[in-house]
């Protein structure tokens, strides 16, 4: 297989729109997607992730939508290899497939290969988990902001693991963990070209408040209570999900869960529009560009 082929990868912050935006591309060029988000791998997250409907996916073949249980472990290594094996079946008779998706790490993994970290003694681990049980999540925070503001700026600062991982890098090693990211990139059989969609601050935040009360509306909360014997999964932290645990603990009301969901969603999209900054500015586009002009 040569370089003569292309994986366009459509990012952007949620709500934006980039799911319509894939499925134009894809029916511009007759392929299919993969999808990098991973939160829509799962299927018992159908609600809170905002998957591509039934509709959508009958317009073009999809990959990785809720092709798996929350209780099949999962991770960004086995995503990379399994989606590098699809793409070698897919590029056979395919010379562009579309990728999709906010998870920035996810596509990383694809583009770019995983990057080397050092490993991380039993010690350290203990010593986060100590402060974690001590002081939650804002211990982890502060941490990380102390240790590494650079990918503390970035990082989703609800996902404790991902704090985690950081932390546990940085303290290891004695310097960031985000000096240890963006190694030399592994050399991948296409080429990539990627487009970020971006909207105005106020009508994106608008979109998202729009999306959450529709999601309320879809059932979001009772899918949530489904999903408490998962409340210790990493995919559970995702917004719209663990906000409800004050409310089912008689600590909060309904209205202020829903505020926090739009609060939390609207704070994860600036942290991604962050993340996506780095593919420079000539890589964002309005949803609404025409598809001659994302492909110029």
């Amino acid at each position: 297989m040569n370089k003569n082929k292309t994986l366009i990868y459509v990012a952007g912050p949620t709500a934006v729109g980039k799911t319509e935006v894939a499925i134009k591309l894809a029916q511009f060029y007759q392929t299919e997607i993969v999808s990098c988000d991973s939160r829509q791998f799962f299927r018992e997250m159908n609600i809170g992730t905002a998957p591509p409907n039934a509709l959508e996916l009958a317009k073009i073949p999809h990959h990785f939508i809720q092709h798996m249980s929350l209780s099949t472990p999962y991770n960004v290594g086995r995503f990379e290899k399994d989606a590098l094996a699809l793409l070698e079946g897919l590029f056979l008779t395919h010379d562009v497939v579309i990728m999709v998706g906010g998870s920035g790490l996810y596509a990383d993994a694809v583009i770019e290969g995983l990057d080397t970290f050092p490993e991380v003694p039993a010690t350290v681990r203990e010593q986060l988990h100590a402060l974690y049980k001590t002081n939650g999540i804002t211990g982890l925070q502060e941490l990380l902001k102390e240790k590494d503001f650079d990918y503390y700026q970035r990082v989703d600062r609800q996902n404790p693991q991902r704090l985690f991982r950081a932390l546990g890098v940085s303290l290891a090693a004695g310097k960031p963990y985000s000096s240890f990211l963006e190694q030399t990139a592994k050399d991948r059989f296409f080429t990539t070209k990627t487009i970020v969609l971006d909207l105005p601050r106020h009508i994106l935040y608008q979109r998202i408040n729009k999306r959450v009360d529709q999601m309320i509306a879809a059932g979001l909360e009772n899918e949530a209570a489904a999903l408490r014997p998962f409340e210790h999964h990493a995919a559970f932290k995702t917004v719209g999900y663990q906000e409800w645990i004050p409310f089912w603990e008689g600590n909060s009301d309904r209205a202020a869960v829903i505020e926090r969901i739009k609060r939390n969603s609207r704070r994860y999209a600036k942290r991604q529009i962050t993340w996506f900054k780095k593919y420079g500015e000539e890589s964002f586009y309005d949803p609404n560009t025409p598809i001659s002009v994302l492909l110029s």
